[in-house]
């Protein structure tokens, strides 16, 4: 097999790829906000309305399930980036510059994780795109791959 062949070979697998980055993604990020909200997993839940910890909980929970179904991934994509920067800089930085030192490695890689999927979508196997071709094919738009 080529180079070539393979580059190409890889290039179409880029949906598919992306999409299960975003269920994984989404999936790790929705059981934390189970764990924080709920209680489940081995963690103790944080009192209701107990700030920052509960209500980043509660987005946690809601845009981690939005991403995992892929349903306005790229706004739950975006304020989950944001919500995981603010975590690093005002919860681990201070004790420490690099998430190695400070405990933060889980925030900064779901930061990270996020924004490509706010810049790439959420790939294939996403219920969005469902619904788009269900609403081009009843109005009479012509449906996209």
């Amino acid at each position: 097999m080529t180079t070539s062949r393979l580059s190409d070979g890889l290039t179409t697998r880029q949906p598919l790829v992306l999409g299960l980055f975003r269920i994984v993604l989404g999936l790790l990020f929705t059981s934390e906000g189970a764990a924080t909200v709920f209680g489940v997993l081995d963690r103790k839940a944080s009192p209701v309305g107990d700030w920052p910890f509960w209500y980043a909980g509660v987005i946690e929970l809601v845009c981690g399930a939005l991403v995992l179904l892929g349903l306005g991934t790229r706004g739950a994509a975006f304020l989950s980036s944001g919500i995981m920067a603010f975590a690093y800089f005002t919860e681990h930085q201070k004790d420490g510059l690099f998430p190695l030192q400070n405990g933060g490695l889980a925030p900064v890689l779901f930061c990270w994780g996020f924004l490509l999927l706010v810049f790439y979508g959420p790939g294939a196997l996403a219920l969005s795109s469902l619904f788009r071709r269900e609403s081009g094919a009843r109005s009479g738009a012509p449906e996209t791959a």
